[in-house]
């Protein structure tokens, strides 16, 4: 039972790590709109953060895949 409950809290701990460069992303967004450093007139603003997000997004797959990989060769 014990070895159980280490197997999801693992599982659990890389599924928060995979997911850290897409919420990054997100957050930069956010705060580069709060800061007031993009405005609406920023030129290629939907271009660059569209960019960010898919930088994000391919990061989280990399690390979700890597751990998945990780497992199939135990």
């Amino acid at each position: 039972m014990y070895e159980a409950l280490k197997n999801r809290m693992r599982y659990a701990m890389q599924i928060a790590v995979a997911f850290t460069p897409w919420v990054l992303s997100i957050y930069l967004i956010y705060w580069l709109e709060y800061s007031d450093t993009w405005t609406d007139d920023t030129p290629h603003r939907g271009k660059a953060s569209v960019a960010i997000l898919v930088m994000g997004m391919g990061l989280s797959f990399l690390v979700h895949t890597y751990f998945t990989e990780r497992a199939r060769r135990r």
